[in-house]
């Protein structure tokens, strides 16, 4: 077991329980690779604009816990769960997430957070989300929209 690593991990989680995104950032190494079900593979700066997006549009009403937090020299993995107030709806998400990490230099270089898209686009979008959010078609829209917004926010 890594201290160290171990550590990290639990500076981002901390980090993003108290909004401090750059602090989070911080964790990260410049070539950060990120991945999840609803923006797919975020490289960089998408990274760190996607975590600064999300603080953004969650106006304090995010809740994390994290759990299970385990690292070695090169690997990590940890169990997180944010409740928040979809932004679009008003729906209240209770989102169960398992993240994978692997370290370089002393900082996150490969973070993937893997949940149920079709158990969040139940919670986020309702009915629709219920019916069609185990389809191709609705996965590959959330994440068209997910990409999108983070385009538009990185564009400001």
């Amino acid at each position: 077991m890594s201290q160290a690593n171990k550590k990290v991990i639990e500076q981002f989680y901390t980090a993003f329980q108290n909004g401090d995104v750059e602090k989070m950032i911080a964790c990260y190494h410049t070539k950060i690779v990120f991945e999840d079900p609803a923006f797919g593979v975020l490289k960089g700066a998408e990274a760190g604009s996607m975590w600064r997006m999300l603080i953004e549009r969650g106006k304090g009403n995010i809740d994390i816990s994290y759990s299970d937090v385990q690292a070695d020299e090169q690997n990590g993995s940890a169990h997180w769960e944010a409740k928040y107030p979809f932004s679009k709806t008003g729906r209240k998400v209770h989102n169960k997430i398992d993240a994978s990490f692997q370290f370089k230099d002393g900082k996150i270089i490969q973070h993937t957070d893997k949940f149920d898209l079709w158990k969040w686009s139940s919670m986020a979008l309702g009915m629709s989300g219920t019916l069609l959010g185990w389809t191709p078609f609705m996965r590959n829209k959330i994440k068209q929209l997910s990409r999108g917004l983070l385009k538009k926010y990185m564009e400001k």
